[in-house]
């Protein structure tokens, strides 16, 4: 844990370099114009903490994300003056936002969230994973469907945006029933302003992948997984935004404004779900290798012909396409 003096050191700090850039623009003749200057100090900066601020201006200087952990964890006097401070400081500011568990929003008053949102947080990002109470003691989350909507209301009801991200396939195939009505129960009763999907992948660094390896978790397949995110949609009653911006998802198209954009993100799963078989594999081959980026990049021929060749090569080869998309997934996480 920071302190807040530290914190607030950090902020002066900031401060006195973005003062600096600004008296740079009018030496350098751009009267004032931030970006311009941003950009050259960017290139060529003398610190990194310059090059981190010069960016932070070039892009306008209106946001920030209070980073790494849960914050709300502070106590929410220290929170509340770290916020104080940051606006006073930057008055361009306009959104604030971090990430918080939902146990520990929580464990916070209604009267707390509201003052932490009065002094400047704006937005909180969620890990919600699942709403089954199975799935999140297996992976060992560490909080409950109870947990989720209590701190997810609360924030709600203060006033605070919240973004809850939900991982598709995080259930396998023993609780994926289980996961999507836990997962829509939750969501529904929360109503956030964002629904962001991050379809479930493992690493060989995380205890889910030795279950996997051990053969107590099975996963699904891209289709399934698909398939989930359709039930998903159909479950919810919200009026949040559905997002599917991540690499991992296989459809990243698929999103929109709920209620009105649910039979479009529906119809959309239903068109990869037509597929032929080999259409679906070309498709899945191509997303994971990147000739792909949405579904109807699979009606461009010339596109599609080179990811046939690819394919027929591999094959040719010897190579097991599903290994490959496997471990092509597996690139993405950092």
């Amino acid at each position: 844990m920071r302190s807040v003096e530290e914190i607030k050191k950090d902020i002066s700090t900031i401060k006195t370099i973005a003062d600096n850039i600004k008296e740079l623009s009018w030496k350098l003749g751009n009267g004032g114009n931030i970006r311009e200057t941003a950009a050259a100090v960017y290139e060529n900066p003398p610190t990194d903490g310059y090059r981190i601020v010069a960016l932070w201006l070039h892009f306008g200087g209106e946001r920030v994300f209070l980073q790494d952990a849960d914050s709300l964890i502070m106590r929410t006097n220290d929170l509340v003056e770290v916020l104080t401070c940051l606006k006073s400081t930057f008055p361009s500011i306009t959104r604030v936002t971090t990430y918080g568990r939902s146990k520990t929003a929580a464990m916070k008053s209604l009267e707390e969230l509201k003052e932490i949102h009065a002094a400047g947080l704006t937005r909180l990002h969620v890990g919600l994973e699942s709403g089954s109470d199975q799935v999140l003691e297996y992976v060992q989350k560490g909080v409950t469907a109870h947990d989720h909507v209590i701190g997810g209301q609360k924030a709600v009801a203060a006033g605070i945006s919240v973004c809850d991200y939900v991982m598709p396939g995080l259930g396998g195939k023993r609780w994926t029933k289980e996961h999507v009505s836990g997962t829509s129960e939750v969501l529904n009763q929360i109503n956030p302003d964002y629904i962001r999907l991050r379809s479930l992948m493992i690493r060989e660094d995380i205890p889910l992948f030795q279950k996997w390896a051990d053969g107590d978790f099975e996963l699904l397949s891209d289709d399934e997984v698909v398939e989930e995110i359709s039930e998903l949609i159909q479950k919810l009653e919200v009026t949040s935004y559905l997002a599917s911006d991540h690499i991992e998802n296989l459809l990243q198209e698929v999103e929109g404004q709920l209620p009105s954009a649910k039979e479009a993100m529906l119809h959309l799963i239903r068109r990869y779900q037509s597929l032929p078989p080999e259409d679906n594999l070309n498709f899945r081959f191509g997303r994971r290798a990147g000739y792909y980026t949405s579904l109807d990049d699979l009606r461009n021929p010339r596109t599609r012909s080179t990811v046939d060749s690819v394919m027929d090569q591999l094959r040719t080869r010897g190579d097991d396409l599903e290994e490959l998309m496997f471990n092509l997934k597996k690139r993405f996480l950092v």
